[in-house]
């Protein structure tokens, strides 16, 4: 199935100042999820981002915050995004039935958040190069489990190339520079 703008919703979870440095290859998740967020924004594609625990873990990295423009940022404590009530209320807001997931942590947050989503029926995307885990055997672990429950592993440029649907448009000409 491809990821079209107008089914779908980028979630971008806990990429949060004190939970950042404990990542393996923190870089790479922050460089594709900004290209994301950016590709959103030109294609019209509604972002949430999450904070787990902010007291604690302290707020959206500012790499991420400045990009997210006019995106909700909503606190939570529950690690499933869609156990939390604020939430799931302003997903199912969005009428999105695509939900692509990036964040923090792969085999924790964004795990339990994939597999609550295909519970309600949702048809979700993990983008595997804008996820990250302390561990790279907690990360594989994380999309082997969400591969096998029927979740779509993908790229940021996969995700990026399939919202834009074509060549030759406003949206392919503004996002190409940025993935050169």
């Amino acid at each position: 199935m491809l990821i079209r703008a107008h089914d779908s919703a980028l979630v971008v979870i806990d990429m949060q100042e004190r939970l950042v440095p404990a990542m393996m290859a923190p870089a790479r998740t922050i460089k594709n999820t900004r290209l994301l967020l950016q590709a959103a924004a030109i294609t019209d594609v509604p972002a949430l981002l999450t904070e787990q625990y902010p007291k604690g873990l302290g707020h959206t990295i500012p790499e991420i915050a400045t990009m997210a423009g006019q995106a909700q940022v909503l606190p939570k404590m529950h690690f499933s995004c869609m156990e939390d009530a604020g939430f799931a209320g302003a997903f199912r807001a969005l009428g999105r039935r695509q939900a692509v997931l990036t964040g923090m942590e792969a085999h924790i947050c964004v795990v339990q958040t994939a597999a609550s989503l295909v519970e309600e029926g949702y048809e979700v995307f993990v983008v595997s190069d804008a996820t990250a885990s302390r561990t790279q055997e907690s990360e594989a672990a994380c999309l082997d489990r969400l591969s096998a429950a029927g979740v779509s592993i993908v790229t940021t440029e996969m995700v990026i190339f399939e919202w834009l649907g074509q060549a030759g448009t406003d949206a392919f000409r503004q996002m190409l520079p940025l993935i050169k």
